[in-house]
């Protein structure tokens, strides 16, 4: 369980098993296909009065975006019929896990790990759909340490009093972590307001932004915003850059200061048993919309005034690949664009998203009977390793290139999540998850435990008597690198076309992602109220605004 910072640093141990994650796989096609015959743009609905609605992309966004459209379209009385295009095998997006050993009862968080009590949308939704949550992805008594590729320059116990741990925070960092309490405070009321109303729903964010005064923030680097508001070295360095390289993979000199201020708020910090895949997947199913998984969105045009949405799946038993044509009053792109590979139509958009730079994340799980090695770290042989290790830079390294600031530990993190049963030799193991911008190599973790693992990582198995004995690795491209801006890609890219991902660039976390989901479907019912009153085709609106809604409700 994490440790109960509650004064000043609760936000520093939650990061451990929490970054904002996301994933857009790609898929290779079958070199067989085959066409449906069937002439899409006219086809019969059962209710041919509904507004037809595309969703591509099935994780938070999307699957927030299907949710609320349900809601909203039904306090208004809007007929809708909603269908979600994801080209992976789940729901979830950014959040999804794996089973340790192939075990179902031993499922890892591979993405985004923890929420916070602040997350209203997921903790409500969770509360919803009877979702168990607990603190935090691991189950030891914790042993904080922030590593700097040659000295612990902070570590702390669980075991440790709570007004001892403050006082020593308070006698290495002055006022630096009271300072950054109040600091993140302020910052985050005025990003909570965006889910009241006057300022939900948004159509532009980088118009409430500014109004909100988070624009300011943004526009600066963490770095910067920390040292106007009197924050500095060693606390910003030790503490608050560690925060960032854990959750973002980026130093204080890069991430913009909204991004490193979200860093900080991590207070109730919790998990879903069994994956927080299933807020969205509950989403999904509450929605009732028809959800198409392992189908990709090859092309979109327009066609009578309707997008056209050109998928294709395969056929396992076939091995074809089988492409699809359909009509759609209504497209919301769930997606960063530059990943999904989306032949648009020649000037179908008004404004089309940047291509930006995103994070390369190498994420590995493993499992070893060893602990962490202490010689490796600089430690006395006999000392004990925290459990749990955040990075950060030596004092006076500044890297000459921003985007590959990992310095010398090589890593962002190494968090021992949990203790877990080898299968084969049903001996107790421990469970490592590691954070890093490249892949790990057999020479670094047998550095890490102290023992030979195989150079072909590849060849690891439960009962091969080898220092790991599950190994899983995973890359990601998995959040934007946060550099400082002042505007964020426009949310309705043409009539009827939403665009979720421009939140990216403002604040990268499955909360703020559905937080953009349930703002389009307000947009695109609010929309639909406003066409259907001009025809005369909605006699009583019934639509409640966000503040009319009770918690439950979200």
């Amino acid at each position: 369980m994490y440790i109960g910072w509650k004064l000043v640093l609760t936000f520093v141990i939650a990061l451990l098993s929490g970054e904002s994650l996301g994933i857009w796989p790609f898929h290779s096609f079958s070199q067989f296909s085959v066409h449906a015959t069937t002439d899409v743009l006219e086809p019969q609905y059962a209710d041919p009065l509904a507004k037809r609605i595309a969703i591509i992309g099935a994780g938070a966004a999307g699957s927030s975006t299907a949710y609320y459209l349900r809601q909203f379209a039904a306090e208004s009385g809007v007929p809708i019929n909603v269908t979600i295009f994801e080209r992976s095998s789940y729901v979830g997006g950014r959040s999804t896990t794996v089973n340790a050993y192939g075990n179902a009862l031993e499922p890892v968080e591979l993405g985004a790990s923890i929420f916070v009590d602040i997350n209203t949308i997921l903790k409500n939704s969770s509360e919803k759909f009877g979702l168990r949550p607990r603190d935090s992805e691991t189950e030891n008594s914790e042993v904080l340490g922030i590593w700097n590729g040659e000295t612990f320059v902070f570590t702390q116990a669980d075991s440790e009093w709570a007004w001892w741990k403050t006082a020593k925070i308070l006698w290495k960092y002055g006022l630096a972590p009271v300072r950054t309490q109040r600091l993140m405070k302020s910052t985050i009321n005025s990003f909570l307001k965006l889910y009241e109303s006057p300022y939900f729903p948004f159509r532009s964010l980088s118009e409430r932004s500014e109004f909100l005064g988070l624009t300011a923030i943004a526009s600066l680097t963490g770095e910067q915003y920390l040292a106007a508001n009197k924050i500095g070295s060693p606390f910003s360095t030790d503490i608050i850059q560690a925060s960032t390289r854990v959750n973002y993979g980026q130093n204080l000199g890069l991430i913009h200061g909204l991004e490193t201020m979200v860093c900080m708020a991590i207070d109730g910090a919790k998990q879903i048993l069994g994956g927080n895949w299933q807020i969205f997947d509950n989403m999904v199913k509450a929605s009732n919309a028809t959800i198409l998984l392992n189908n990709t969105v090859n092309g979109i045009s327009k066609h009578q005034g309707k997008y056209a949405i050109k998928s294709s799946s395969l056929n396992t038993s076939s091995g074809e690949t089988i492409f699809n044509e359909e009509p759609f009053d209504t497209v919301v792109l769930a997606a960063p664009l530059q990943f999904t590979a989306i032949e648009l139509e020649d000037k179908l958009l008004r404004y089309t998203p940047d291509k930006i730079p995103y994070v390369k994340l190498h994420v590995t799980l493993f499992s070893s009977p060893r602990t962490l090695n202490p010689i490796y770290f600089n430690l006395a042989p006999d000392a004990q390793v925290p459990n749990s290790i955040l990075t950060t830079l030596p004092p006076t390294l500044v890297p000459k290139n921003p985007e590959d600031g990992v310095g010398p530990t090589g890593f962002f993190s190494i968090s021992t999540l949990r203790t877990i049963i080898n299968p084969k030799t049903l001996e107790i193991e421990n469970l490592y998850k590691i954070f890093s911008p490249r892949e790990v190599t057999s020479d670094f973790l047998s550095g890490i435990l102290g023992a030979p693992v195989p150079e072909d990582l590849s060849s690891i198995t439960a009962d091969g008597g080898d220092a790991i004995t599950w190994y899983y690795p995973h890359v990601w491209y998995s959040y934007p690198y946060e550099y400082p801006r002042v505007t964020f890609e426009e949310i309705q890219l043409a009539r009827g076309f939403y665009y979720t991902s421009g939140m990216e660039s403002f604040i990268s976390t499955m909360e703020t992602m559905a937080l953009m989901g349930m703002n389009v479907a307000q947009l695109i019912v609010d929309d639909y109220v406003q066409l259907l009153e001009q025809e005369g085709g909605l006699e009583e609106p019934t639509q409640k605004v966000l503040s009319e809604l009770t918690p439950q409700e979200l």
